[in-house]
Parts: structure tokens; C-alpha cells; sequence
């Protein structure tokens, strides 16, 4: 006589379903994120092209891809010319990382703060507006003479590109939460933390990932203007060397190379909010993934 294999608990089955889902988001956005660097590249080099032709920029000045291509790759010096930039964009890294960190906790502090206590963002908000309305080429040497040329200032210049249009995201997202699960909570006893934790942060993730998502290149160029002004080291100290050597290969190979990595970066964010927003985001568990 034939048997039939136990069904399987519909927990079980659903967790499947869960990971099945997610692995498919994910996937997705993993082949969204490709299609659209090899569409970002084509149309740059298109345009890099076009533009230099257009204007007649001297081959002296406006370095071509192929330029570039040479002197990371064919020239005799290749070598050492992509580890000297790999040393430089290393150094910006950890900057940018400084800065990024710092920016973002930061302001996912204070929004919290203002989402807890409402009349500090009626009292600071503008406050921050105004401030985020003053040029960073002037706020930076003000922040260094403050902070210092160490990791201080690092992170102080880098933080603040990364700390307004966190906040305001963030800020906004927080105030999205459901009213109707807030006075769930509340009316089972959890205070305004608890709201805070369980309601009013899973709803802002979706504002908090698209504020991460632009602030990974601001965060590079605070990196870079950091160590202009202020290091002498890194990317941005080194573009500024060369552009004062005439060394126009190697400005615009630090210009490619500082462009390929912050869309790498925006990608990488990109694929992070895909697992965290499918896993504890406010459509987590609804089937409503992306």
C-alpha cells in the first residue's frame, strides 16, 4: 500500500516562500544594478567622446578613455601608476567610510530625537536648513580650525555632506509610521521608544535607504575635499598634485576611478536596502518585496 509523505508545517512552508522571495529580489536588483552600470558606462564614454570632439579640447588637456586605458594598463609604468592610485583611493576610502558613519549616525540620532520629542524639530529643523544652505568649501576650514586636521576633521567635513539629507529622509520616514500601529503600541502599555523601535523605524527605512544611496558619493567628495585642504593624502590630495604638475593623466584616471567607485558603492547600498527592507521593512512579511 502507497504512503503519503507527511505534509510539511505551513511555518516551514512559508519561510521557504520567504527565501525563495527575497533570493528573487535580490536577484533582481543584483541584475538591475549590472544593466544599469553597463548602460551608465556606454553613455559616459559616449558622451566623454562627444563632449571633447564638441569643444575641441586639445588631446594635451582632455585625455580620451583610451588615454586613460593606457596609462593604467599598456604603458610601461602601468603598474606602478594603478598602485599609486589604488594607495590614494584606499586612503579616500577610509575617509569616505569616516565621514559616512559618522554623517549617519548622526542624524538618525537627532531624527529620532525629533520624532520623541516634537518641539525640538520645530525649534532645530530650520536651524539645520539654514546651516545646510551654506557652501562646504567655506564651512571646511571653520570645521578644521574646530575639529583639527585628524580624524576630528575627517570626520566632522565628511559627516556633514552626509548629515542634512539624511536627517530630512530619515525625519520624513519616521513621521510616515501608521497611526493606527502607533496606538496599537501605546495601548498595549509601550512607551514612546518602544512606538519608535517597532513602528516608526521599519516605516522610515525605505527614506533612510534612498538618503544612504545619495549620500555615498557626497561622501566621497567630503573625503576628497578633506584631503585637499586639510591631509595632503588620498584622492583629492592627489588630484589637486597633479592638475598643478600638468600630469592630465593622471588627473582624469583619478576622476574615473573615483567616478566607477562611487557607483559601485550606490550599487552596493542599493543591494543592502533590497535584503533589509525585504527582511525588516514595512512590507516585510506581506509578500509585497522588491
Amino acid at each position: 500500500m502507497a504512503t503519503t509523505a507527511p505534509a510539511r508545517p505551513a511555518a516551514e512552508v512559508h519561510e521557504n516562500r520567504s527565501s525563495a522571495s527575497l533570493a528573487a529580489a535580490v536577484g533582481r536588483r543584483i541584475g538591475v544594478s549590472v544593466l544599469t552600470l553597463v548602460i551608465s558606462t556606454v553613455v559616459l564614454v559616449a558622451a566623454w567622446y562627444a563632449l571633447l570632439a564638441l569643444f575641441q579640447v586639445d588631446s594635451f588637456v582632455g585625455k580620451r578613455p583610451q588615454d586613460v586605458y593606457d596609462y593604467l594598463v599598456t604603458v610601461p609604468k602601468a603598474a606602478e601608476n594603478r598602485a599609486a592610485i589604488q594607495a590614494a583611493l584606499l586612503i579616500t576610502l577610509t575617509d569616505s567610510v569616516t565621514g559616512f558613519v559618522t554623517g549617519v549616525v548622526a542624524a538618525v540620532a537627532v531624527a529620532a530625537a525629533f520624532t520623541v520629542f516634537r518641539p525640538l524639530e520645530f525649534v532645530f529643523m530650520p536651524l539645520a536648513m539654514l546651516l545646510r544652505s551654506v557652501p562646504l568649501v567655506a564651512m571646511a576650514p571653520l570645521i578644521g580650525i574646530l575639529f583639527g586636521r585628524g580624524l576630528g576633521g575627517q570626520a566632522a567635513i565628511g559627516g556633514v555632506v552626509v548629515f542634512f539629507p539624511v536627517l530630512v529622509n530619515a525625519a520624513t520616514g519616521l513621521r510616515s509610521a501608521s497611526p493606527q500601529a502607533v496606538d496599537v503600541v501605546r495601548v498595549n502599555g509601550g512607551t514612546k521608544w518602544t512606538t519608535l523601535r517597532k513602528v516608526a523605524i521599519p516605516s522610515a527605512l525605505p527614506n533612510l535607504f534612498a538618503a544612504l544611496r545619495i549620500s555615498v558619493p557626497g561622501a566621497v567628495i567630503g573625503a576628497m575635499l578633506y584631503e585637499w585642504l586639510f591631509s595632503g593624502t588620498g584622492m583629492g590630495a592627489e588630484i589637486f598634485r597633479a592638475n598643478s604638475q600638468v600630469q592630465y593623466n593622471l588627473v582624469w584616471s583619478i576622476v574615473v576611478v573615483v567616478t566607477f567607485t562611487s557607483i559601485l558603492l550606490y550599487t552596493l547600498v542599493s543591494i543592502v536596502e533590497t535584503l533589509v527592507l525585504a527582511t525588516w521593512g514595512p512590507a516585510a512579511g506581506s509578500g509585497r518585496r522588491g
